[in-house]
C-alpha cells in the first residue's frame, strides 16, 4: 500500500515528470496536492497501469485532489537548456500552477532545483512509494500520451500513437525516411550513427 503523507504538512504536493527520454514532443511535468488521509485500492506507479487504468485513475485523481497542475517544456526549450534543466522548468511550471500553494514537496528521483525555498524531499521510485507522486506520475502520462497522439495525426509516420515519441524502430524509421519535425528534440540522437565504411 502506498503512503499518503510524507512530512506530516497538510498541503504536501507529490511532483513527477514523463518523457525525458523520448526523441520527440515535450517533457511533461505534475504537481498533485491530495489529502493528507487519502487512500486508494489501485493508484500506483502509472508504469505498473494499463491505460485503462490511468484513464479511470486520472478522473478520481482530478476529482479527489486539493489541486493539480500539468507543466511542460517544449522540444525547443530542451535543445537550449538540456534535458534536466527542461525537466526542473516543466516541473516549477506545474507548481506555479497550483491554485493551493503546497508547504512541501515531495518529488519523484534522486536531483530537483529548488522552487521558492520550500522544504522538499527526493525519492528514488517515489511514484511507486507514495500516492501523490503516483497521482502525479499519471496525470503527466495520461497528458503527454494525448497530446502524442493529437500530434500524432499531423505527422502519421512516426507511430507517436503507439510509442508517445520514445525511440522505438517505427519512430526511428519514420525519421530515416521522411526527416526530423518541429517536434522533435534536435540535441538528442535521433538516428545511430552509421558504420564508417572501408
Amino acid at each position: 500500500m502506498l503512503l499518503s503523507n510524507h512530512s506530516g504538512y497538510t498541503l504536501e504536493a507529490g511532483v513527477d515528470e514523463v518523457g525525458r527520454g523520448c526523441l520527440a514532443g515535450p517533457v511533461v511535468a505534475a504537481a498533485v496536492i491530495l489529502p493528507i488521509d487519502y487512500r486508494h485500492p489501485l493508484l500506483n506507479d502509472s508504469k505498473k497501469l494499463s491505460k485503462k487504468q490511468r484513464e479511470l485513475l486520472r478522473e478520481d485523481i482530478l476529482a479527489d485532489a486539493v489541486a493539480w497542475a500539468i507543466g511542460e517544456a517544449s522540444p525547443a526549450e530542451i535543445d537550449k537548456v538540456n534535458i534536466l534543466n527542461a525537466t526542473y522548468l516543466a516541473m516549477h511550471r506545474a507548481l506555479e500552477k497550483l491554485e493551493t500553494a503546497p508547504e512541501y514537496l515531495l518529488v519523484d528521483g534522486n536531483r530537483f532545483k529548488p522552487y521558492k525555498e520550500l522544504p522538499y524531499s527526493c525519492m528514488v521510485k517515489g511514484d511507486g512509494r507514495y500516492l501523490s507522486i503516483a497521482a502525479a506520475s499519471v496525470l503527466a502520462k495520461t497528458y503527454r500520451d494525448n497530446l502524442m497522439c493529437a500530434l500524432a495525426e499531423n505527422h502519421p509516420h512516426y507511430g507517436w500513437e503507439q510509442n508517445a515519441g520514445y525511440p522505438t524502430k517505427l519512430h526511428r524509421n519514420g525519421i530515416g525516411r521522411h526527416g526530423a519535425t518541429v517536434h522533435h528534440r534536435q540535441s538528442f540522437t535521433l538516428l545511430p550513427k552509421q558504420p564508417d565504411l572501408f
